[in-house]
């Protein structure tokens, strides 16, 4: 795809990108993540995502999401290492603040976090694990090529285990 045809554009996490977490700290983005985070937490978070973007891009990213065409930053996404029934994989998140869903956004940046991780990453497959309640994330796994394994009970957060789908695409 041509860069003038990508939607998005995805940038490594700053320091500058906190407000996109205190914007997407709200009941209605956080109601399939175990609901709002204190401010000590999401000070964590911010740490923690900065700090991926210091390490070798293969250990995985967290990405600002903006317009390709104007910069304006709509969310976040990113991808990390883990363990799943004894392998070696990487797990992958995402959100788009609400006055930008319905628009394709999530699905043009998993794509181009996709991209990314075949180039950059060096285990073989990317999973992701939404509530089987969340039908706009598992619609978004779907329409990026991903294959749904079926329901599995995924602690997010941890200790709390939830009905989830088990998406995965195959990066190799």
């Amino acid at each position: 795809m041509a860069e003038r045809e990508r939607p998005v554009r995805l940038t490594p996490w700053s320091k500058d990108d906190f407000w996109l977490l205190e914007r997407k700290n709200t009941a209605e983005m956080t109601k399939f993540l175990g609901g709002p985070e204190t401010a000590e937490k999401l000070a964590d978070r911010q740490r923690r995502y900065e700090a991926m973007s210091a390490r070798e891009p293969a250990a995985g990213r967290m990405f600002r999401v903006s317009l390709a065409d104007s910069g304006e930053g709509v969310g976040s996404i990113g991808f990390w290492e883990r363990e799943w029934e004894g392998e070696p994989v990487y797990e992958t998140g995402w959100g788009i603040l609400p006055e930008f869903q319905g628009r394709g956004l999530a699905v043009a940046a998993l794509a181009e976090l996709l991209s990314y991780a075949r180039t950059h990453g060096s285990r073989d497959t990317l999973h992701a694990f939404p509530g089987t309640d969340h039908a706009a994330s598992n619609g978004v796994c779907r329409r990026a090529g991903f294959e749904c394994l079926g329901e599995v009970a995924f602690e997010y957060p941890a200790g709390v285990p939830h009905p989830s789908h088990d998406w995965r695409y195959r990066l190799r």
